[in-house]
C-alpha cells in the first residue's frame, strides 16, 4: 500500500484535515495550504463515523492542497489516516496533482456528503485532543 511518507507531492485534504486545529495538534504547526478541488469525487459520510471518505462521484470535492510536509509529518498523517483509506494521486481541477486518501474498495458509504459544520460542532474538540495525544505518542 502506498503511504504518504513515501511521497513528496502535496496532499489533497477534504475532511478532518481541513481544520487548522487538527493539523496543529497533529503536526505542531499548520502547513501551507491553498484551496483545491477534485472533479469526479465527493467527500461521503461514513455510517456511524464522524469523518468522511473520498469516493468517486459526479460532483467536485472541495478541499485544500497541503504542501511543505516534512517526512516525519507525512509519517504522522499516515498513522492518522488508517485502514479506511488508500493513498492515490488525483488530478485536480487546475491541472495539478495531489495525493489523497480515498476509500478502500470495500468501504460502504452513505449517500449523503460529509457535513463539516456538524463535525466541528460535535467532534472537533475531541479530535483535537486525540490528535495531540497521537502526536505525543509518535514523537515521544
Amino acid at each position: 500500500m502506498h503511504r504518504l511518507s513515501e511521497r513528496r507531492q502535496p496532499l489533497f485534504v477534504y475532511g478532518t484535515l481541513l481544520f487548522p486545529e487538527i493539523l496543529d495538534a497533529l503536526l505542531g504547526r499548520v502547513p501551507d495550504a491553498e484551496p483545491a478541488a477534485a472533479p469526479g469525487w465527493r467527500a461521503a459520510a461514513l455510517p456511524g463515523r464522524p469523518f468522511p471518505v473520498l469516493v468517486p462521484g459526479t460532483d467536485t470535492a472541495q478541499g485544500r492542497l497541503v504542501s511543505g510536509l516534512s517526512e516525519s509529518e507525512r509519517r504522522i498523517i499516515d498513522v492518522y489516516e488508517d485502514d479506511w483509506y488508500e493513498l492515490r494521486p488525483l488530478e485536480l481541477a487546475d491541472g495539478r496533482t495531489g495525493w489523497a486518501y480515498v476509500a478502500a474498495a470495500s468501504t460502504a458509504v452513505s449517500p449523503e456528503d460529509w457535513d463539516a459544520d456538524a463535525f466541528a460542532a460535535e467532534h472537533l474538540a475531541a479530535y483535537v485532543e486525540g490528535c495531540a495525544a497521537l502526536r505525543a505518542e509518535l514523537t515521544g
